[in-house]
Parts: structure tokens; C-alpha cells; sequence
């Protein structure tokens, strides 16, 4: 497992490092080599919080091409402007996509045939290891000493999704505030059962 420092600084709330793993490697190596894509363009779908946002910021502040997020919520006109512009200057270009249910539907018929023309990159679903770095920078970025045998109470427990990771980190460090007491089994317990619910079969 690796992460990849962002080659910025990274205001706000969201981490400042990307987890690689199995979910996104082949997305990352791919993007390392922007210049063989189709038309020099690649279309990035991926989960909720599943880091497509910090990978346009990598891809950009890298200078390996420009990027654009959330592709889907912007105008089509003005998309299919900066497609132009990107083809002309030679530029490779990621376009990120909100995984909204049913697909992006584009309602310009040249923007629609062009960007299905283009490489299609998609983040998939965290493995074990994967889900235990992401427990790991997500409590590390909120200040929680959450150590390796967190990670192994949480692992076979959590619901399999980056979000999933990040809102039982969340409880957490809440349910450790309210009680004033340090992250413990109880803790972790009570975290699974404020996110899944008390009804959500799992090992306990």
C-alpha cells in the first residue's frame, strides 16, 4: 500500500494525500500516461468520496494535463468549449463525473460522441487493505489514535465504500468527544452502530 502526497497545499477539509490501492492503482497508472489516450481525454466515474476529486488535483497541480470536476454539473456548451481547447493546444485532458444514478446524460450530441470516444476510467470498491490506510489517514487527518488494532475490529465490519470509511471515522471521533474518552472497542462498537444501524448484521 502507498499513498501519493498532492503537490499542493491542501486547504479545506479533505485529505492531503491519495491512498493507492486496489481500487484506483490502474486509474493512477493510467493517468500517468495521458499522452496515449484516445484523443488525449479520459472520463473519471468513481463512488462518493471515493478521491476522484484529490485525482484531478494531482493529475492538474502534476502537470501532466488539465482536469475537470464535476464535468456533469457544468454547462455542455462550455464543456464542449474547453474539449475543443484542449485539442487544440494538445493538452491532455480528465474529465471527473459525480457518480449520478443512471449515468451522465448529455443532451449535446457532439459532446456526447466525442467524450465516447475517449478513455473511460472508473475507481472501484476498497480491499482489506485499502479500507485499513483509508481508516488510518481519515482518523489521522481528525487527530484520532486509531492504531493497527482499530483498523482489524473495523476492517470486517465497516461497509466496504470509501464514504463508508470516512462516516464511521466521523462517529468516532463524535462519540469520543461526547464521552470524553479515548477511541476504544466501545467506541468502535458504538461508531458501527450509529452508521450501520442497530439491525445491520455484522461481527461483533
Amino acid at each position: 500500500m502507498s499513498q501519493i502526497a498532492l503537490p499542493l497545499h491542501a486547504g479545506g477539509a479533505g485529505p492531503s494525500r491519495i491512498v493507492v490501492g486496489s481500487a484506483n492503482a490502474t486509474v493512477l497508472e493510467a493517468c500517468a500516461m495521458a499522452e496515449t489516450w484516445p484523443f488525449r481525454t479520459a472520463v473519471l466515474a468513481g463512488p462518493p468520496r471515493s478521491g476522484k476529486s484529490l485525482i484531478a488535483r494531482w493529475f492538474a497541480e502534476s502537470g501532466l494535463g488539465e482536469a475537470i470536476d464535476d464535468a456533469d454539473r457544468i454547462d455542455e456548451t462550455e464543456l464542449f468549449h474547453r474539449w475543443n481547447r484542449a485539442q487544440e493546444s494538445g493538452t491532455p485532458l480528465l474529465i471527473v463525473r459525480s457518480a449520478a444514478p443512471g449515468g451522465w446524460q448529455i443532451g449535446l450530441a457532439d459532446l456526447r460522441s466525442r467524450l465516447g470516444a475517449v478513455l473511460q476510467l472508473e475507481i472501484g470498491a476498497p480491499d482489506d487493505a485499502m479500507l485499513a490506510e483509508l481508516i488510518a489517514i481519515h482518523a489521522e487527518q481528525r487527530g484520532l489514535a486509531l492504531g493497527p488494532d482499530a483498523a482489524a475490529y473495523l476492517v470486517p465490519r465497516i461497509e466496504r465504500t470509501h464514504i463508508g470509511v470516512e462516516q464511521v471515522v466521523a462517529a468516532i471521533d463524535r462519540l469520543s468527544l461526547e464521552r470524553k474518552v479515548p477511541p476504544g472497542p466501545a467506541i468502535w462498537r458504538a461508531a458501527l452502530e450509529a452508521v450501520l444501524g442497530p439491525d445491520e448484521p455484522r461481527l461483533l
